[in-house]
């Protein structure tokens, strides 16, 4: 059997009011925000006692989602936040996006720090990384040239 589709890439924060203010920024939509916690949730993590607040962010297109999650028990146990590109492990999020220059000007807007440079690949794509809020580390890339199928 295959995967039908990958569902969500989840984020946990501190500041969910302000993760949600940076990607709708960038452009994602909020789904919804929710309370999860009991048995089936202890169950899936395998976190006794667990309660988090969860916001499902969609890309405009419908076919991506972020999960943030706020963790209000048990405490958070480890800080990924400012580990460099080169960690193992989780590492980024990479969005498409219509205008790289305008991005970067809205983001900063929102406490966004440019990691490098906005680089050109070849005569595809120009990119670059980002640290969103609380750190949590973000691609973001201009198409220059339309595939053709």
């Amino acid at each position: 059997m295959t995967v039908k589709r990958m569902d969500n890439v989840g984020i946990v924060v501190a500041d969910i009011d302000a993760a949600i203010a940076f990607f709708t920024e960038l452009g994602l939509v909020l789904e919804g925000r929710a309370p999860i916690e009991g048995d089936w949730a202890d169950g899936v993590t395998g976190l006794h006692g667990m309660r988090v607040e969860i916001a499902m962010m969609r890309t405009p297109d419908g076919h991506s989602r972020l999960e943030l999650s706020r963790f209000l028990a048990p405490p958070v146990v480890a800080d990924h936040r400012n580990a460099p590109v080169n960690a193992l492990g989780y590492l980024r999020v990479m969005f498409t996006v219509e205008d790289i220059d305008d991005t970067l000007v809205r983001l900063v807007k929102c406490g966004a720090k440019l990691v490098g440079e906005v680089v050109q690949y070849e005569n595809m794509y120009r990119l670059c990384y980002i640290r969103g809020p609380e750190g949590i580390l973000i691609g973001i890339a201009e198409q220059l040239v339309q595939k053709t199928s």
